[in-house]
């Protein structure tokens, strides 16, 4: 008698065992298919955000904001030395946009000043704004009437 209660609760501990080592088996497996359905961005994609001072705007994956510079020419920047100080170029390389924007209409320029390549949104060269600090931040919007943020609404003169 002892030795069937013995067995039998042997036996329970190792189907209460297995049971949890099953289940947690299966959340693993269960979870992994959620998240690659998971419809995020890629690391290394534009986006879009909203400010009510600026509006909609081009951010990169950290949610810096993109900016434009009325005096450059399409295809050539007019930011260097101090300018380029605080107003740093975009460089990223291969990147996804947002589903309102083209990819064809970026492009990438070589900058006379240093060699470096610069991305261009429709032939004009992006940038950021040394002040803005944190992701949502768009300080140099409007800055000196010649720096504004860049969207799928943009044109140039």
């Amino acid at each position: 008698m002892k030795k069937g209660i013995f067995t039998f609760a042997i036996l329970s501990i190792i189907f209460a065992l297995a049971a949890c080592g099953k289940s947690t088996e299966e959340k693993t497996e269960a979870d992994q298919p959620d998240q690659a359905q998971t419809e995020q961005p890629p690391a290394d994609s534009l986006q879009l955000l909203e400010n009510e001072k600026a509006g909609e705007y081009l951010a990169d994956s950290q949610g810096r904001a993109l900016y434009y510079f009325k005096k450059d020419d399409a295809g050539k920047s007019n930011c260097s030395g101090d300018c380029l100080a605080n107003w740093p170029a975009f460089t990223q390389e291969d990147f996804a946009v947002p589903e309102s924007f083209d990819k064809k209409d970026f492009d990438t320029i070589t900058r006379e000043d240093n060699g470096d390549k610069q991305v261009t949104y429709k032939g004009f060269p992006l940038y950021y704004f040394a002040k803005d600090q944190q992701e949502g931040d768009v300080n140099g919007q409007g800055v000196k009437g010649v720096w504004f943020v860049v969207n799928s609404a943009t044109e140039f003169e």
